[in-house]
């Protein structure tokens, strides 16, 4: 069903239940909050100003996006860093009328610059626990390795991680994609697994459909985060359709680094045509220029997306992410709930 006006579209996507599955906590870091937190620990940071901030967010590839990624990081230096940005994350999608978030954290990006592992993850846990019991969001943690280190690094962080397993979800991969295949980190998401974590991993962003294959059969993922180029090839598309293969779509990021040149160029209508469980995220929005409403108010302008398509995703949300089954039938009733209201 199309409709009637832009004004209804926005005033639809702006009021659907909805779950975020693809958040790099890190990646919210806005530049207010990065300058009053260098300001609080004393670190000096190679900008002047919000404004100047801004426009180095300006990129052409992943790598320059990483590059000012792990600089910004540099700020977060003690346990009240972490829980005021997190807060920050779901005051924000509260607005955005998120009710679930499952967020990536990436604990060797810490650690290796001499902040402990358990600094970053009590910050993060505790807001957490504050966005739930006074906004009412629910959320879970996914720990990411970064994927430009060693295997051996990840399996040492997945060991520091130990203390934490009751309280972490899944694991991750993320970062620089091309030269680093999921192959390269087989053994350590085998022993997650085996501890009993979900999977979820970066892939087909940038690099090729063989990377996405290598995701679903050696890293034995329960979820795929963007997937992509996985359109390129047939027998992939019918793998990822018939498993119901979930793909962490995330359109903003996508056109901010040049994975495509427009937003009318986006593969997500075509995802939802061919029967892929695609969803809509934010991946790292204070860099990418949108929260989770921004994305979907962006993407279905762009791609003339109807009420059915805005249905889909946000449905889509909630059946891939890690929540329970009663849990999610609970949130697909909202949802249908919602749409009657909106509707009569």
């Amino acid at each position: 069903m199309s409709f009637s006006s832009p004004q209804q579209r926005q005033a639809f996507i702006a009021g659907i239940p909805k779950a975020e599955l693809h958040l790099h906590i890190e990646g919210s870091l806005e530049p207010e909050m990065m300058f009053a937190l260098a300001q609080r620990n004393g670190i000096d940071i190679p900008f002047a100003s919000v404004e100047e901030v801004r426009k180095a967010y300006a990129f052409s590839n992943l790598q320059d996006f990483l590059d000012i990624y792990y600089q910004g990081m540099n700020v977060l230096r003690t346990e009240q860093d972490f829980y005021d940005l997190t807060m920050a994350y779901f005051n924000r999608i509260h607005t955005d009328k998120a009710i679930h978030a499952e967020i990536f954290f990436d604990p060797q990006g810490h650690t290796e610059r001499g902040i402990a592992f358990s600094t970053a993850i009590d910050g993060i846990l505790r807001a957490m626990g504050d966005a739930e019991a006074h906004l009412g969001i629910t959320s879970k943690l996914i720990m990411c390795f970064l994927r430009h280190l060693s295997e051996a690094d990840a399996l040492a962080t997945l060991e520091e991680a130990t203390p934490y397993l009751g309280k972490i979800s899944g694991v991750g991969l993320d970062s620089s994609e091309l030269g680093h295949p999921p192959s390269k980190f087989a053994k350590v998401f085998a022993k997650a697994k085996a501890l009993g974590l979900k999977a979820v991993a970066h892939a087909g962003e940038e690099g090729p459909p063989d990377y996405v294959w290598e995701a679903l059969d050696l890293l034995k993922i329960d979820r795929m985060d963007h997937g992509n180029r996985s359109l390129e090839d047939p027998r992939l598309v019918e793998r990822l359709r018939d498993n119901q293969m979930t793909l962490t779509v995330c359109p903003l990021s996508n056109l901010s680094l040049c994975v495509v040149d427009n937003l009318t160029d986006h593969p997500l209508k075509k995802m939802l045509d061919l029967g892929l469980r695609a969803t809509i995220n934010s991946d790292d929005p204070s860099y990418f220029g949108g929260y989770l409403n921004d994305n979907y108010e962006a993407t279905a302008s762009a791609l003339n997306l109807d009420k059915d398509d805005i249905v889909a995703l946000a449905k889509n949300s909630f059946r891939g992410s890690f929540l329970g089954e009663e849990t999610i039938a609970q949130s697909l009733r909202r949802i249908d709930d919602y749409v009657a209201r909106f509707d009569g």
